[in-house]
């Protein structure tokens, strides 16, 4: 989701923080405004969880994160959300070397 003067939100890139968000949906365009809350305007209507995944996508990219690290803890079907930066980097499997996994067979 490639979006114009998206402003830089990595430092706040932290496992563990939490991050309130009000959205809008049906906007006329995807934007996002620093603040507390984070205001984030996306084009997709709130049917079928579609803003939601929009705003998660927004969010990562502001953040520089992968969006399955954001995780909703509170909102699902509010403008009021809660997303929380998951603990887990995903960094550090180099190649798949350093185990299987569940489910995964060597």
């Amino acid at each position: 989701m490639a979006v114009r003067g998206l402003p830089d939100l990595s430092a706040q890139a932290v496992p563990g923080a939490r991050f309130a968000v009000r959205a809008t949906p049906r906007a006329r365009r995807n934007a996002l405004e620093q603040g507390d809350p984070i205001r984030i305007h996306v084009t997709d209507p709130p049917e079928d969880g579609r803003a939601n995944a929009a705003v998660r996508a927004l969010l990562a990219v502001a953040l520089g994160v992968a969006p399955t690290r954001l995780v909703l803890l509170r909102g699902a079907s509010a403008r009021d959300k809660l997303f929380q930066l998951d603990d887990s980097s995903g960094v550090g499997s180099s190649g798949g070397s350093s185990g299987a996994g569940p489910g995964r067979s060597r």
